[in-house]
């Protein structure tokens, strides 16, 4: 048994290594572009499964796109990933970032996307102006209670907050991110890193 918690521990530091040493490999600049790239990617992947997503979103205060990847080794798990909210309103970009941490037993490595859709103010203000958690399961539904159905295909995770789940197989009908917290990315977001 203690063989077997060495083991995970040591990959667990691996994988922690080489992340933080590509993470330092490219410039601000490169991540900049590449977190733009990705979100521009994520946003056209989910507007061949669901059109009706791009005028969601068009007509939403703002939204925040998320690419994240997550592992499990033994009884240790976490997801990671960067992205950007945009102010449909202001044309303000964000970069940000997003960790999960997880106890429990399991293998294996995921991709998944996020959008999230902030249908008013105070919704984009939460999110974006501190560490904002998501700690349970949200409700499935397509109702926003303003726009009648304009989020089909999204789960409403907060008042005034939907939000559409991409993995390799399509949409999910479900959403279950318990415990992850949404951040700026200070470096990115300082307009005096290169």
């Amino acid at each position: 048994m203690k063989k077997t918690k060495w083991f995970a521990a040591l990959l667990t530091g691996i994988m922690v290594l080489a992340m933080v040493s590509t993470a330092f490999a490219a410039t601000v600049t490169e991540r900049r572009q590449e977190t733009r790239q990705k979100v521009a990617d994520t946003l056209n992947k989910l507007y061949e499964r669901k059109p009706s997503a791009r005028t969601a979103l068009k007509n939403a205060e703002g939204y925040a796109v998320f690419v994240g990847s997550g592992t499990k080794l033994g009884i240790i798990g976490s997801s990671h990933g960067r992205g950007m909210a945009h102010n449909n309103k202001t044309g303000e970009d964000i970069f940000m970032r997003m960790q999960e941490y997880q106890a429990g037993l399991g293998l294996g490595a995921k991709e998944y996307a996020l959008i999230f859709a902030f249908i008013d103010k105070e919704a984009w203000h939460k999110f974006t102006s501190s560490k904002w958690s998501f700690g349970g399961q949200a409700d499935a539904t397509a109702d926003d209670g303003v726009n009648g159905g304009s989020f089909e295909g999204a789960v409403q995770a907060a008042p005034g907050i939907f939000v559409y789940q991409m993995t390799t197989k399509g949409l999910a009908l479900e959403l279950s991110l318990k415990g992850t917290n949404y951040y700026r990315d200070k470096k990115l977001n300082d307009p005096n890193a290169k």
